[in-house]
């Protein structure tokens, strides 16, 4: 655990026993190169070490090693599941899998168990996105005053101006932004994997605007000129989207609204892709659904030979 502090992956009810127990050492193990190997998002670490910190808890309930289970009672746990959301069994499932196909990596285990479980079937939820002018009033015209006002211009413009996740968006330190190129570095993106993404005039002109007013390494600061957090992030778009009568904006909603808007200005799908960071091109292929029916519905309406009505009249 060198190097990683124990509270950022083991929060839960099993810490204070991880040191006695092999198996526990092992889930401890296990979270640890989530976050640093595979470079797992915070979210995925806290929702992983809940759902196998229950798994424990059942196991130990039961009088069982939760590293030595199988089959049946991987099973008769995710039972206690019904009625949850499919997504939230897909969950529960992908961090069993993931922890087993550990424990065989590492030699703790010869067999895995969890391979034979099922997942569920979650319906595609198409991404929320904004249309052109509610993102622009969203951006434009943010909440606060002085240069709280500033700093949220900059972020929402380069929030929606590179497609950047909030967790980049928080990590980003002043260096990273390059106004004469108009770009910037993103070092700690998903993954792990570093990438160059562009912005435009609007974004480099808020974000010099917020330069010249704040100082310090991180490129967004709080009050007390420390790093923003991601939860406030969150809240500065979602009181942006209140304050300009648009509701349910966050910062994967202007993330999507400039895959969407890219796509629809005929941006390569491949490049869109870079651009998010996006480790699959079927991950990106989403925003091209939302982006077609956008178009479908514009060429109905605006084409001459897209309306119903010329139909059949040759």
């Amino acid at each position: 655990m060198a190097g990683i502090r124990s509270s950022t992956l083991l929060p839960w009810s099993f810490m204070s026993e991880a040191r006695s127990s092999e198996s526990l050492e092992a889930l401890a193990r296990y979270l640890r190169a989530l976050e640093v190997e595979e470079g797992a998002s915070p979210h995925t670490l806290r929702a992983y070490g809940h759902d196998l910190d229950a798994f424990v808890a059942w196991s130990r309930e039961k009088g069982r090693d939760p590293a030595r289970a199988a089959l049946p009672e991987l099973r008769a746990f995710l039972a206690r599941s019904a009625g949850c959301a499919p997504a939230t069994l897909a969950r529960r499932i992908a961090a069993l899998r993931g922890f087993f196909r550990f424990l065989v990596r590492v030699g703790l285990r010869e067999d895995d168990p969890a391979e034979r479980l099922r997942m569920p079937r979650v319906p595609e939820q198409v991404p929320r996105y904004l249309d052109v002018a509610e993102a622009s009033e969203v951006v434009e015209n943010p909440t606060q005053e002085g240069w709280f006002r500033d700093r949220n211009r900059a972020l929402l413009e380069l929030a929606y101006g590179s497609g950047l996740r909030a967790s980049e968006l928080a990590a980003l330190d002043r260096d990273a932004v390059h106004l004469v190129e108009r770009v910037v570095d993103v070092r700690n993106g998903k993954g792990g994997k570093p990438r160059r993404v562009p912005f435009g005039p609007p974004a480099a002109e808020a974000i010099e605007a917020w330069l010249n007013v704040s100082s310090g390494t991180p490129l967004f600061l709080n009050r007390d000129e420390k790093r923003l957090s991601v939860r406030a992030i969150f809240r500065i778009v979602r009181d942006a989207g209140v304050n300009n009568g648009v509701s349910g904006v966050h910062p994967h909603a202007l993330r999507h609204s400039f895959a969407t808007h890219l796509l629809a200005g005929g941006a390569d799908l491949r490049a869109i892709q870079e651009m998010l960071g996006h480790a699959s091109l079927s991950t990106t292929q989403r925003y091209a659904h939302v982006s077609i029916e956008h178009l479908l519905d514009a060429h109905r309406r605006a084409h001459p030979h897209g309306r119903e009505s010329d139909l059949g009249e040759e």
